[in-house]
């Protein structure tokens, strides 16, 4: 009697130490972090980075905060030559904090604002344009400043040549704004749209000089020092079909060819892939990304290193200059991604495995160990770092708020469904716990935005999608069942399929993205007809598309910053050439701009819509949304919107209060229109 007392006693004392299950709260998706741009010291014993809640992100060494700055920090920051103190720009100035302790601190306090601030090869000095119009290069030791040319346009884009004897810079590149007052929106109320003008590349003496005129280096991701007087350049033809790597030699001439490229369709491996081509360290060789085969794969000197169906991507040297890291999804598990290290001669080793992502591989200057960007279904982005020998990793940061419970993330099941012309769709199925599969419940299809991106197995990699993940994570909770497709033109499943958009833009995509409805029609414990829809910037787009093809598919349907007309998207200067490289222009293909304008065909939608937008948009511009309004009303379809505007929010929402109000809006949104019995609603269009 006395032991099964004892035993009963232990029972009753664990079950009430065990914490309570707390559902997810919006207050605490807020406060989820996501953290970017490690750098190691140089000693490699430490990784700083950037820390990120809610638009405002700090300076974090290891797992503890550098900065607590109640504004944030806007620009980058580096560590001094020993490895005691790292350095950051801060209102106009330079700043620095020590990582042992103390509170930051201004190096110099000026009144006209330094920009650019760049440090030299040995850390020792810095260079910087003064009043955007002087050149400056100052001594880190004692202060000491030397003005190195002055210039009457504004001056950026500066780097050191790897010995730093010299500076490289930009002078005169500039935005110019252009002004519309639509007749639609009146005369009151002007908005802009950016054209940006480069500027010429000049070469100085970090001592002062004369500066000499560089064949222009404009392209993507910036020169890249292959010695001390050559620089490695991109370039991207504007109708994206020539793709050339380059070697300039500084001291004049014209660019030598090293390697081209030419698509038939278009040049489709995305920036975050780090496709740019980098030389090694000893300047010897030149690594870069190419699809030629079909598959993103790293090649150096035109040989390629990584073979098979999968992406390979953000190659990095090993500071030796004898390895390649780089990170790559999984044959036949796109949602997967991890590290792997190729020698030169092709010998492939990977380094991590097992569920979710592992990528960004940054080396330690010793080249003993790497630190990369982990997710999975129960983890957002956090910073890890492995030794390259044992391959045993160790955690940097935690991102997550302590209180979250984590074992109550819902891992999303990778399936497959008809798409538009019966290829099979890739998608990911997210289902609530302990869900009764006995009854039907509402279902939301997430579509998401850039459409060349794609969804992970967990936490997205990016901060501007994460963010969306863990809301959903709080739909599940709520009991909704969540699916997020990967529609023809997503990245991680190869060339093809990224190219699939070509001269069809909001056609098979947009169909493949709303036919996840007829897929979630097919589970016994979906009630197809309380479906939602919704998606941001071309999942917006696709979202629009889908309310007014499909118009009583979905019972709601919202639309974050999506492109209501492509015609509009084609005429702003700074996404004129992507839109181009896809679908033509508007007088070579007006019956595809047609196709890709749900304002063709706003008079179909049926069904109550949410607009979210931010008028400092500058991905689609807030002018998409107003025009969307506009003729929404003149349709009489007034009684079936609701819009919300953001002042002053960018593309991604970031700021808390924005956060705050979307999140609530949506859940309300979706609760009034999508939760309740489960009786068939009044259908509008009857």
């Amino acid at each position: 009697m006395n032991r099964l007392y004892v035993i009963l006693s232990a029972a009753a004392l664990l079950t009430a130490q065990a914490p309570a299950q707390q559902p997810l709260t919006i207050e605490q998706l807020i406060d989820i972090r996501h953290p970017s741009a490690p750098a190691w010291s140089p000693d490699s014993r430490h990784v700083a980075y950037i820390s990120e809640r809610a638009g405002v992100g700090n300076i974090y060494v290891d797992d503890k905060p550098l900065t607590r700055f109640a504004d944030g920090l806007t620009g980058g920051f580096f560590w001094g030559a020993d490895s005691q103190r790292i350095y950051f720009p801060r209102a106009g100035d330079l700043w620095q904090a020590p990582i042992a302790g103390g509170p930051p601190s201004a190096v110099w306090t000026t009144t006209p604002a330094e920009t650019s601030i760049t440090a030299s090869p040995d850390r020792t000095r810095v260079a910087f344009a003064r009043a955007g119009r002087e050149l400056i290069v100052r001594s880190l030791g004692d202060g000491k400043e030397t003005t190195v040319t002055r210039a009457d346009k504004p001056i950026g884009a500066i780097s050191w040549t790897p010995d730093g004897s010299h500076l490289l810079f930009n002078a005169g590149a500039e935005t110019i704004r252009h002004e519309q007052t639509p007749e639609y929106s009146g005369a009151k109320i002007i908005y802009t749209i950016s054209e940006r003008v480069p500027g010429e590349s000049f070469l100085v003496a970090a001592a002062g000089g004369t500066p000499s005129t560089v064949s222009r280096l404009g392209g993507f991701g910036g020169p890249r020092w292959l010695d001390a007087t050559h620089v490695v350049m991109d370039r991207t033809a504007p109708d994206f079909k020539h793709r050339t790597i380059s070697v300039i030699d500084t001291a004049g001439g014209e660019p030598k060819v090293v390697r081209e490229e030419v698509d038939a369709k278009f040049w489709s491996i995305p920036g975050q892939a780090e496709p740019n081509a980098q030389p090694s360290p000893d300047g010897r060789h030149i690594l870069y990304l190419s699809d030629r085969d079909g598959w993103d794969h790293v090649y150096v000197d035109g040989t390629q290193l990584t073979k098979g169906r999968f992406e390979a991507w953000r190659p990095a040297w090993s500071p030796d200059g004898t390895r390649i890291a780089f990170d790559a999804n999984e044959p036949d598990h796109p949602g997967d991604r991890h590290l792997g290290i190729t020698s030169l001669d092709g010998r492939v080793t990977m380094i991590t495995s097992g569920r979710g992502t592992d990528t960004a591989p940054v080396w330690s200057p010793d080249g003993t160990k790497i630190v990369y960007q982990h997710t999975d279904p129960h983890n957002s982005a956090d910073l890890f770092v492995i030794d390259v020998a044992s391959k045993q990793s160790r955690r940097v940061s935690e991102s997550m708020p302590a209180a979250m419970d984590k074992s109550q993330f819902v891992e999303p099941e990778f399936v497959h469904y008809p798409g538009a012309d019966g290829q099979q769709v890739p998608g990911w199925l997210f289902v609530p716990k302990n869900l009764d599969r006995t009854t039907k419940h509402p279902a939301v299809v997430w579509i998401h935005g850039d459409g060349i991106n794609q969804n992970y197995d967990g936490w997205h990699v990016q901060r501007n999608y994460a963010v969306y993940y863990s809301f959903h994570q709080y739909l599940l909770q709520k009991g909704f069942i969540v699916f997020a497709p990967d529609y023809r033109g997503s990245i991680g499943y190869g060339r093809d399929w990224r190219q699939g958009v070509y001269m069809d833009v909001g056609g098979k995509d947009a169909k493949d993205a709303w036919m996840a409805a007829n897929y979630l029609k097919t589970l016994p414990y979906v009630d197809g007809d309380r479906m939602g829809v919704w998606g941001l910037s071309y999942g917006g787009f696709f979202t629009l598309i889908a309310a007014t093809d499909q118009p009583t598919l979905f019972r709601a349907a919202v639309d974050v910053a999506g492109v209501a007309d492509y015609a509009m998207y084609y005429e702003d200067p700074y996404h004129g050439a992507w839109t181009a490289s896809r679908i033509g222009t508007p007088a070579e293909h007006p019956e595809v701009y047609k196709n890709a304008s749900p304002l063709s065909h706003v008079d179909r939608l049926a069904r109550p819509l949410l607009v979210l937008h931010g008028t400092s948009d500058v991905n689609v511009p807030y002018l998409h949304s107003v025009r969307l309004i506009d003729e929404l009303l003149k349709k009489n379809k007034g009684d079936l919107v609701s819009f919300m505007t953001y002042p002053g929010e960018f593309h991604y929402f970031t700021r808390e209060h924005v956060l705050r109000d979307a999140w609530h809006r949506v859940e309300r949104f979706f609760d009034t229109n999508l939760r309740g019995s489960g009786e068939r609603l009044r259908d509008t269009q009857q």
